[in-house]
């Protein structure tokens, strides 16, 4: 196949993938930090190059491999592979959890019955079952949708961060920063602000999956890689201050539409609404996106034969339409859970998890990179293989950072999520013997 992807098709990739719906939110959960949100801003975003350095090198290891279940697989095995298709899936279905209650608190802005737990619960999960089916019917019809809700993404966070800074009044920030999410020191608030970000950052690796359509993939990716995360972050860093420095940290803590309520403030009633309407498209494309990821993951393990086989059939369209209809499921269930008028408490632990859940994946591959350096499988320079260990040592140190700053209670959970996982592993191997003594006679 002709190699097509250069530089900036491969950025916008990644810019397009990473930018969901994580970050409308955001302004919300990190108004109780204030100022102190820089530093977990700069943790986030130097954490996150280094994933995307990371990244960049082991598809160049397994250009041809399709993301962390692949690099485990060959660093680890089947089983640390199991594990990380497992948790990796977790963080797509869950994460579709946090995409929806976005969604739900921007729809409140037009319709505001949406206020009541009962009938945002119902918004939310009708809205994860609508793109459930867009999905059935085929990967060109969601990828058609998902087209079109990509390039209205950027007019939201543009729009209000460039004029919010002109509005801008540090002693918003500086006056939530006296009093900040209780009592906690200064690396507590920092890594915990940066595990609140990087659900923002997940999907930087976006540029590594057709890296056999690319040109001069080993040179090209991780370039793009480094570029898309560091543009998506300074968008994020100039939207998000810009807002906690117009809005006071106490008004901006409650609202489920930051990003709303500031363009109200800069442009009136209409803007109020035509940056509230960009959020919701935005939260539908990243949903849309979502859900086709949530079939897939299960379906690469299945044809290896760590999932259940079901997971790997294909519907009519060519669809793994068991895998995305089981993670739908499960989405309702958790959101049918917990389901709450406070969006933004909800936001914060339905994003800690998905971001932990992802976040093990990138350990899972920091750890293979240094594994595939010590077996010398992939032939580098000294001077290269010293810059890729330090890259994967910082990504890996920053994971578990990251992973302490989302507190007890998300660890707690993630854990569970993780070893609930075992017993199908034990099975799926059971069997896997079985199948191949009836097929042997």
């Amino acid at each position: 196949m002709k190699r097509k992807m250069g530089f900036w098709m491969c950025s916008a990739l990644v810019i397009g993938n990473m930018i969901g719906s994580g970050i409308f939110l955001l302004p919300s959960s990190l108004a109780p930090f204030g100022i102190h949100s820089l530093w977990g801003w700069a943790l986030a975003t130097a954490g996150s190059v280094c994933l995307a350095m990371m990244f960049a090198f082991l598809v160049r290891a397994e250009p041809a491999a399709g993301g962390p279940y692949a690099y485990t697989r060959r660093a680890y095995g089947d089983f640390a592979a199991y594990l990380c298709a497992w948790c990796y899936w977790k963080a797509a279905w869950i994460g579709n959890a946090a995409v929806a209650v976005t969604l739900v608190g921007y729809l409140k802005v037009f319709v505001p019955a949406l206020a009541n737990p009962v009938a945002g619960c119902l918004a939310g999960v009708g809205f994860i079952w609508f793109f459930t089916l867009v999905n059935l019917m085929g990967t060109r019809t969601a990828g058609a949708f998902g087209l079109i809700m990509t390039l209205l993404k950027l007019v939201p966070l543009v729009l209000v961060g460039v004029a919010g800074l002109l509005h801008f009044d540090a002693a918003n920030m500086q006056a939530a920063s006296a009093q900040p999410a209780g009592a906690m020191s200064l690396a507590n608030m920092v890594f915990q602000v940066a595990a609140l970000t990087m659900w923002s950052f997940v999907g930087l690796e976006s540029a590594t999956v057709p890296a056999e359509d690319v040109v001069s993939p080993e040179k090209t990716i991780p370039r793009a890689t480094v570029f898309g995360t560091i543009f998506t972050a300074v968008i994020y860093i100039v939207s998000v201050t810009a807002i906690q420095g117009m809005i006071p940290a106490a008004d901006l803590a409650k609202s489920s539409a930051p990003f709303a309520d500031a363009a109200g403030i800069l442009f009136g009633k209409t803007g109020y609404l035509l940056v509230a309407a960009g959020a919701v498209v935005a939260c539908m494309g990243t949903l849309n996106g979502w859900a086709l990821l949530q079939g897939q993951i299960p379906m690469a393990a299945a044809r290896d034969g760590l999932f259940p086989h079901s997971l790997a059939r294909l519907n009519r369209h060519g669809v793994p339409a068991n895998g995305l209809i089981a993670s739908s499921v499960l989405v309702t269930l958790l959101m049918a859970m917990d389901f709450n008028d406070n969006l933004v408490g909800m936001f914060n632990i339905v994003a800690l998890l998905g971001t932990l859940t992802a976040l093990i994946p990138y350990g899972f591959c920091a750890a293979a990179q240094l594994q595939i350096l010590v077996d010398e499988e992939t032939p580098v320079s000294a001077r290269e293989a010293k810059r890729a260990s330090a890259t994967a040592v910082l990504a890996f140190l920053f994971t578990l950072g990251a992973i302490y700053g989302a507190g007890r209670d998300a660890a707690f959970w993630t854990f569970l999520v993780l070893m609930a996982g075992i017993p199908m592993y034990t099975w799926r191997q059971w069997r896997n013997r079985v199948e191949a003594r009836l097929a042997a006679g």
